[in-house]
């Protein structure tokens, strides 16, 4: 009988609009994308900083007692049951997240290798080793069937050692994996049951999945996998999404705001998941229901102007006016009438009456961006407004009562702004009642990935484009990144890299990085025989056409001298041939003894990244 052509994940969701209809073992093929070396790639260490990576996830490296500790203090402290339930469903949110990241790195990957990647990663973070015996779905039919061995399982390892051999299959975590990688790559609930068991004395683990139909009464399984927190999927407020609930719909689930949606992305919506993000987010939950004045401080960049709309959005003023001020943009003569607006015949050119901005936000926010540039005499006005809650227009005699809550930022000191007397003592402490500080971007290495992934999605859509994602070395560069213009640096690369990359390819390294310095600390990654290796040396310079092109679109071709544009030239042309002088001469249209010459030439230069070991004519 002839096989099924092999159907593309992009080819499927063309036909059909949803992803990985059907797959099954017979249709693996080793060297199709994702192989085992893209993900070993995807996995990199940045020891200098304290994260391991797993393309954009955080990863942890525990010793395997410490895991067996924690899971014999939740055995013998909240019973059996209760403590196989949560290793189930951390499994399962493991699980879940991988899915996710097979499914955004690789969306054109064949059905079947996507589905063993699962299987893969799961041995590459340690867990056990997976033989899969056989597998078939076919989600229009709405089944699954998928039979595997577990080798050298961690979690049998540590309940062994704790109990010893009993009657009971333990591998609890693993299990909620393959049910959450599963269920959340297809959008059909599949349950996995560990059939026999190290645990129980057999030799390996055999482990069965089945469509939820196929198992009949899965009332047991279900137990294990739900739970009240889980149920229901919750956008936080830091509008990251949270894991997925384990009982999902039919159709794959697609957080808010992700790849494949057509909801517009808000332009000022605060992403992140870091210690100090969250922190940040927390206080701002605590201080939206009150009426207190907030500071926000922090580099430029940091997104303080978004945390401030945020801030606007979940107070009761969220259905009044947000007016945002850039106080460095106005000029010094011009920055009283702005804010507190001007009657006609005021001053020459005064044509008209019009409101200021305390006006326009009155009952909702006014922000205050780079307030510490103010004048003194424009600070004392200010601050009056902001101790009486009234205002009066330039060549007015009325006073203007306003109800107004005043947000602020800055990016400099504004103590030390003090102290050198530049800036008014009284009004720093009016304004600085609730201050917030936002830490720059490289000190919140963990919401890299996450606002990559959304500038991503954005920009993207923005300008007509489609992408691929990023390459490992591009998520390495930026992961290393140190960032100096904070998100808004992170925003323009991104950008710069959606439009510089090909329809439908990754962003590389080239299409985001111009004239910004790299930093010459390397990552650490896996190299081919498990071994780790400075990643950097996986980044070989750009072809020398998207070095040009990039040139060119950037303005900077002048940048590039002769000399250089040459010896890249002719190394890449030497490279093509394999180090045939003869066969590059005849790419470039020399003759041999030409391209030898000029290869010498630019040897005594500068040494080419690779030297001719043929002469062949």
């Amino acid at each position: 009988m002839t096989k099924p052509p092999r159907i593309s994940l992009a080819e499927m969701a063309r036909q059909t609009g949803t992803m990985l209809r059907r797959g099954d073992s017979g249709h693996f093929i080793e060297s199709q994308a994702p192989t085992l070396g893209d993900l070993t790639e995807s996995l990199f260490f940045s020891p200098g900083d304290g994260r391991i990576w797993l393309n954009d996830q955080r990863m942890l490296l525990l010793h395997s007692s410490t895991l067996g500790h924690l899971r014999r203090e939740l055995i013998d402290t909240l019973g059996i049951d209760r403590a196989r339930g949560l290793l189930t469903r951390a499994g399962y949110v493991s699980g879940a997240r991988d899915a996710q990241l097979v499914r955004e790195r690789w969306p054109q990957g064949d059905a079947a290798n996507v589905f063993m990647a699962g299987t893969r990663l799961h041995a590459l973070e340690g867990a056990v080793k997976v033989t899969p015996l056989s597998f078939e779905f076919d989600i229009d039919r709405g089944t699954y069937e998928g039979e595997f061995l577990w080798e050298h399982s961690s979690e049998d390892d540590e309940h062994i050692a704790a109990y010893g051999i009993g009657t009971e299959a333990a591998c609890w975590s693993q299990v909620g994996y393959a049910t959450g990688y599963v269920t959340s790559l297809f959008g059909q609930l599949v349950i996995f049951r560990e059939l026999e068991c190290r645990s129980m004395g057999a030799g390996a683990c055999r482990v069965i999945g089945r469509h939820a139909a196929a198992w009949g009464d899965v009332s047991e399984d279900l137990r294990y996998l739900e739970a009240k927190e889980f149920r229901h999927l919750r956008r936080s407020s830091s509008g990251d999404a949270e894991a997925p609930s384990p009982i999902l719909p039919t159709q794959p689930h697609r957080p808010e705001g992700s790849p494949g949606t057509t909801q517009p992305t808000e332009r000022h919506e605060i992403v992140g998941a870091s210690a100090a993000f969250n922190s940040a987010c927390h206080q701002l939950a605590r201080v939206a229901g009150t009426q207190a004045t907030v500071l926000f401080t922090g580099e430029s960049g940091v997104g303080k102007e978004a945390f401030a709309r945020r801030l606007h959005r979940i107070s009761a003023r969220s259905q009044q006016a947000f007016v945002a001020v850039n106080c460095a943009a106005i000029p010094e003569s011009l920055i009283e009438s702005e804010l507190f607006g001007v009657e006609r015949g005021a001053f020459t050119g005064a044509n008209q009456s019009r409101p200021g901005r305390f006006e326009r936000a009155d009952g909702g926010t006014l922000f205050l961006d780079e307030i510490g540039t103010l004048s003194l005499v424009s600070q004392g006005k200010l601050l009056r407004a902001l101790q009486e809650g009234e205002i009066e227009r330039i060549g007015g005699t009325r006073t203007i009562h306003v109800d107004v809550r005043v947000v602020a930022a800055t990016n400099v000191d504004l103590q030390a702004e003090v102290r050198a007397g530049r800036f008014r003592e009284d009004l720093y402490y009016r304004l600085n009642v609730y201050p917030i500080h936002l830490p720059p971007l490289r000190e919140r290495r963990d919401d890299v990935p996450l606002l990559m992934n959304h500038f991503l999605r954005r920009e993207a859509a923005r300008h007509g484009r489609q992408t691929s994602g990023f390459t490992p070395r591009a998520v390495r560069a930026m992961l290393h990144y140190p960032f100096p213009g904070n998100i808004r640096e992170l925003q323009n690369l991104i950008e710069r890299g959606v439009i510089s990359a090909e329809d439908g390819a990754a962003i590389d390294v080239a299409h985001m990085f111009r004239r910004e310095q790299l930093n010459d600390e390397a990552l650490l990654a896996i190299g081919a025989h498990g071994t780790l290796t400075p990643a950097r040396d996986d980044m070989p310079p750009p072809p020398l056409i998207d070095m040009l092109c990039g040139a060119l679109g950037s303005g900077q071709a002048g940048e590039l001298s002769l000399d250089e544009l040459e010896q890249r030239l002719l190394t890449e042309a030497a490279n093509a041939a394999k180090g045939n002088l003869a066969a590059a001469a005849r790419r470039l249209g020399l003759t041999r003894a030409q391209f030898a010459y000029r290869w010498a030439k630019a040897s005594r230069a500068g040494e080419p990244p690779t030297s001719p070991t043929r002469t062949d004519t």
